[in-house]
């Protein structure tokens, strides 16, 4: 911890307790924090996200990722009226293109109209891929290697799926941390339900909250202000091609109920309590987040959705991976100087239920404060695009409270690690 610590403040610094533990926080020891606002502040300007789509049937089953992401970096810059040639760095999260995705970011670009002298990379850390992104960026601005970037994720896994691991060597079945990075996530799943006593029930209940919770959303056009509609063509049965407009949410099933839920075989054990209906959906999708050091955007004129305030990522067993929230929002709490009670809303990746609801459960999360738009049962999980998807998902719904308010984007990681960041709304 004191070595995560170190890393954290070189990312963040200025931030310490005033008694429970960061600097620059006006508050009484121990009492929920009140930053004061530094020009070194690392800055959300603006996000968009595409609608996720159902993989392999839905509507961007035949677009490219490149597609994706170039509509939602075209779309974000235009927004605040930013020449793309003022970006220091594009950082772009995928996990299932060959090399993360560096080809298809930088063909994505070009289809959005950046210059060539506008530099692009990609990460792969699996399920964050995209809040790594946002991570990546703001430590760029940290280190003073620039004053503006933009931090994206994208996935179709309509065109590619979780396939083989690569080259590895055979003596991994020799070393059991090294062989359970092999274990299928629905095992992982089955894994945290039976080890951590997440009942068939809890875990039904969870999905059915997140479907109700996204109709509402959806509904009443929570969406709006965060999907940039995107204009594709899609084949039919027949292969014939018809030009669509995508501005909504396919996955959202508002007749979900607990009596069809707990219809539903299990999907990956005979026995077992994890099914189609209480499981993350396969999807695709593309989001992308604009950040700045806080004095750059002053001198530009662009707004500030939200402030990066902290990140944690922690490593955790693999057979167990979705446990890892409960490890890295702890971690993330502690260096922003914030407690459980502090943060107003969780956004919290729902690849299983069963492991949303132990780490939920674990860290005494009211419930209500977790995914109040829904999480990735009802929207999806394409797998790159999901961190930057919830920041945006996050600070807009923070904008719509009004008031100065603390959220967290936090999720698990495939072969065994939670990842969780700290934001800050300033209040309208």
């Amino acid at each position: 911890m004191q070595r995560l610590g170190v890393i954290l403040g070189h990312l963040l610094p200025g931030v310490q307790n005033s008694g429970c533990s960061t600097s620059s926080l006006q508050a009484a020891p121990c009492s929920s924090p009140q930053y004061s606002d530094s020009p070194d502040d690392i800055v959300v300007v603006h996000g968009l996200r595409t609608a996720i789509c159902k993989a392999k049937r839905g509507a961007f089953k035949d677009t490219t990722p490149d597609e994706l992401l170039s509509a939602v970096m075209a779309a974000v810059l235009k927004d605040v009226n930013l020449n793309p040639g003022q970006l220091g760095d594009v950082c772009v999260g995928n996990v299932l293109q060959p090399g993360a995705g560096a080809l298809v970011a930088r063909v994505a670009q070009f289809l959005s109209g950046f210059p060539e002298s506008v530099p692009v990379y990609c990460v792969n850390r699996q399920c964050s891929s995209g809040l790594q992104a946002v991570i990546n960026i703001a430590g760029g601005i940290r280190n003073g290697s620039y004053d503006i970037g933009l931090a994206c994720g994208v996935e179709s896994m309509s065109l590619r799926s979780v396939g083989k691991p690569g080259d590895v060597s055979s003596r991994m079945l020799d070393v059991p941390n090294a062989r359970d990075c092999l274990i299928p996530m629905g095992i992982t799943s089955e894994n945290v339900a039976e080890r951590y006593g997440v009942t068939r029930q809890k875990q039904d209940a969870f999905a059915f909250s997140s479907q109700q919770r996204a109709a509402k959303a959806q509904r009443i056009g929570n969406f709006k202000n965060e999907i940039h509609p995107v204009i594709t063509t899609v084949l039919d049965d027949q292969g014939n091609a018809k030009t669509i407009t995508v501005a909504q949410d396919e996955g959202i099933r508002a007749s979900t109920t607990l009596e069809g839920l707990a219809k539903l075989k299990p999907a990956f054990k005979e026995d077992g309590s994890t099914t189609a209906g209480n499981s993350s959906q396969v999807s695709d999708g593309a989001a992308a987040v604009l950040l700045a050091k806080r004095s750059k955007a002053a001198q530009m004129g662009l707004p500030v959705l939200g402030v990066l305030r902290s990140y944690a990522v922690v490593g955790v067993p693999p057979d167990v991976m979705g446990i890892g929230p409960a490890y890295a929002i702890p971690a993330a709490l502690a260096k922003a100087g914030l407690t459980v009670h502090d943060v107003d809303v969780y956004e919290i990746n729902e690849a299983f239920a069963s492991q949303a609801v132990y780490c939920v459960e674990k860290l005494g999360i009211p419930a209500e404060k977790v995914n109040p738009n829904g999480g990735a049962v009802a929207l999806g999980h394409p797998l790159g695009c999901t961190g930057a998807r919830q920041v945006v998902t996050l600070l807009n719904e923070l904008k719509r409270r009004g008031k100065r308010a603390y959220g967290v984007v936090s999720m698990c990681i495939g072969t065994g690690m939670g990842a969780a960041a700290v934001f800050e709304y300033p209040g309208l």
